[in-house]
């Protein structure tokens, strides 16, 4: 039987399995789709400008009113595909406050109606581009989620809260990864995302059961506010003089809030299957007394 060659300078020998925290925050992420066709929005009305500034006052003023509609419609579409895709990702989420993408659709119609009114004066082709620049912009990019979405079962004041605590916390997630940016450091960036995975570890299993939040709560709130101002005057620190000794106590702060959250986050799972239990146990008593008798298997 052929034998797997090995040794102590082959790539996989002797490496220890990674563990869940190992991995980084790029488990389970996904490409984003503000990119590709989006950044070509940016660069699709940029002629108007060429042909504004070779022409009259009047095709001046239209050329780059449509020029500043068009470039707010691009941008206004990025923002609202990122503000979609976060809401994709959480299983309670509020919808976005403002409805971008729609606002980009009539901005792209007005663009391009503008920029045909520049080009063919008033007559019924300036129309006829806005109707399918708005249409096209809408079947290009789908519309703004309408509707908040949460969980069966849960009120919509326990989702709002949950909802709050969530976005408070990819707040000082996003602030934590800026600021390290700044520290150009590698090795202490990699260790910031192992800690945020771990963190989203927690608010994903907040999501599924919001009754932890209040057990969760202090971790989500104080502690990770804690671990931003940390981070913070640690990467301006760096960025000015590298301290050797500072860092390793950063370092250090990260690794012991890693082990913490993942304990924290073990502990509420623990106790979300507890009350399954429970559930159970009280379920089958009530059909028991009701003269309904079950196998173990049934309701385990």
């Amino acid at each position: 039987m052929s034998k797997r060659y090995g040794g102590k300078f082959s790539p996989e020998e002797g490496r220890p399995p990674q563990t869940p925290s190992e991995r980084g925050s790029f488990r389970g992420a996904r490409r984003t789709r503000a990119g590709g066709r989006v950044n070509l929005l940016f660069f699709a009305p940029l002629p108007l400008a060429a042909r504004a500034f070779g022409s009259g006052p009047t095709e001046l003023a239209l050329n780059l009113t449509a020029l500043g509609a068009l470039l707010l419609a691009a941008w206004l579409t990025r923002e609202g595909i990122l503000a979609q895709e976060a809401y994709e990702a959480r299983k309670i989420a509020r919808r976005p406050a403002i409805p971008r993408k729609m606002f980009a659709s009539l901005l792209t119609g007005l663009g391009l109606g503008v920029a045909g009114l520049a080009t063919s004066g008033v007559s019924a082709a300036p129309l006829i581009y806005a109707v399918l620049g708005t249409a096209l912009h809408g079947f290009a990019f789908g519309l703004d989620p309408l509707k908040d979405k949460g969980m069966e079962g849960v009120d919509s004041f326990q989702s709002d809260r949950v909802a709050r605590v969530v976005d408070q916390a990819e707040g000082y997630l996003k602030a934590m990864t800026d600021a390290i940016k700044r520290a150009g450091d590698r090795q202490a960036e990699a260790r910031l995302e192992r800690l945020q995975s771990t963190v989203r570890d927690m608010l994903r299993t907040v999501e599924d059961d919001p009754r932890d939040l209040t057990a969760a709560r202090k971790y989500l709130g104080v502690y990770l506010m804690g671990a931003r101002d940390a981070t913070i005057k640690f990467a301006d620190l760096h960025a000015r003089a590298p301290n050797p000794q500072a860092r390793d106590k950063y370092l250090a702060l990260l690794a012991d809030l890693e082990q913490n959250f993942t304990a924290k986050t073990r502990a509420l799972m623990a106790d979300s299957t507890t009350d399954l239990d429970i559930e159970i146990e009280v379920l089958r008593d009530r059909l028991e007394r009701e003269g309904v008798h079950l196998e173990t298997r049934d309701l385990a």
